[in-house]
């Protein structure tokens, strides 16, 4: 029902920014809670941020808290990760999920829509 799509995610430098975008098809994305989470192979998904339905209110994880901001523009059904003073260990795959029954969790178990992801690496 909803389509996801990420981009934005490429090599850069510690300290570097990215910002990703998440572009959502189908039903509008403002009816679900939309998040970013991230994994690295061998490793479980985490979250990393999450903006919710109600008001837009944003949860992040500790690990990211002060440097990314997750955000969406209405207009564009897109979600967005801004990710500033970047970190080797910021290096992953980034999802994006839309959930439209939980409001804000924090489990990927919750979020019923994927994107296929993109590559963050940060060298240094």
């Amino acid at each position: 029902q909803v389509q996801l799509v990420e981009s934005g995610g490429g090599l850069v430098q510690a300290g570097d920014s990215l910002r990703l975008s998440c572009a959502a098809s189908g039903r509008t994305f403002s009816r679900y809670t939309m998040a970013w989470f991230r994994q690295v192979p061998g490793k479980e998904r985490e979250f990393v941020a999450i903006i919710r339905r109600s008001g837009g209110y944003t949860i992040y994880a500790d690990s990211v808290k002060g440097r990314f901001t997750i955000s969406t523009d209405t207009a564009k059904n897109t979600v967005y990760l801004q990710m500033n003073s970047l970190k080797p260990e910021d290096t992953a795959v980034y999802y994006c999920a839309a959930a439209g029954t939980y409001d804000g969790s924090r489990s990927q178990y919750d979020y019923d829509y994927w994107g296929q992801g993109t590559q963050v690496t940060v060298s240094s």
